[in-house]
């Protein structure tokens, strides 16, 4: 099972975002898996910081309950207590009763600069045609170039969900970010973007 591991304090912030500005960079999931959709699910979010993860847990508990799918938030159940061995977090996850485990985490948060130049008019020109004026002498406005620098956040979730009867994983998203907002702002479209995938791949079933 998963060990939880010490992430950014910065992560949730950086978590989550809205559909509009994530996307799905690579998916994987189970071929073999025929149903029937799991009925109830643990989750659980590790990204270093404890209010934040609740944050994002409970929203995924209540997208989840909207389509008609129990869940319980793993840090209602002490899954979030960091000194838990992998034997105390399975024995946790079981103790649920769920038949899933739904599982986030940040794996990075990029910042990527770009510098752009674009023709701007400024100054006087000098000149007849082209360089500027209309006669010898002349002056006009000039176009030169003006340099832009623009700043954006990348952040890279990966998103797992478990059988927890076998063991196995039957699904595994990583979806990238672009200039995330807060977790309260953000982790409902995001949670909706997530079930979304998975009702599409039969493990999770509206109701």
């Amino acid at each position: 099972m998963i060990r939880r591991s010490t992430f950014l304090i910065f992560a949730l912030a950086a978590l989550l975002c809205g559909c509009q500005s994530t996307s799905i960079r690579s998916a994987w999931f189970d071929t073999d898996f025929t149903g029937p959709p799991l009925r109830k699910f643990a989750v659980v979010a590790n990204a270093g910081g404890a209010a934040g993860d609740r944050v994002v847990e409970d929203v995924f508990v209540a997208r989840l309950q909207a389509v008609g799918v129990e869940a319980v938030a793993g840090h209602t159940v002490r899954l979030d207590d960091p000194a838990l061995t992998d034997s105390s977090f399975e024995a946790g996850v079981l103790g649920t009763g769920a038949q899933g485990l739904l599982f986030v985490r940040l794996l990075s948060v990029e910042t990527r600069t770009q510098v752009s130049t674009t023709m701007v008019h400024g100054g006087m020109g000098w000149g007849r045609g082209p360089w500027g004026g209309s006669t010898w002498g002349g002056s006009a406005h000039a176009v030169v170039p003006a340099q832009q620098v623009t700043q954006s956040d990348i952040a890279t979730v990966e998103t797992k969900v478990f059988d927890v009867k076998t063991r196995q994983l039957l699904w595994d998203a990583t979806t990238s970010t672009f200039n995330p907002g807060s977790v309260a702002r953000e982790a409902p479209a995001f949670a909706d973007l997530i079930i979304g995938e998975l009702v599409a791949r039969g493990i999770v079933e509206r109701r």
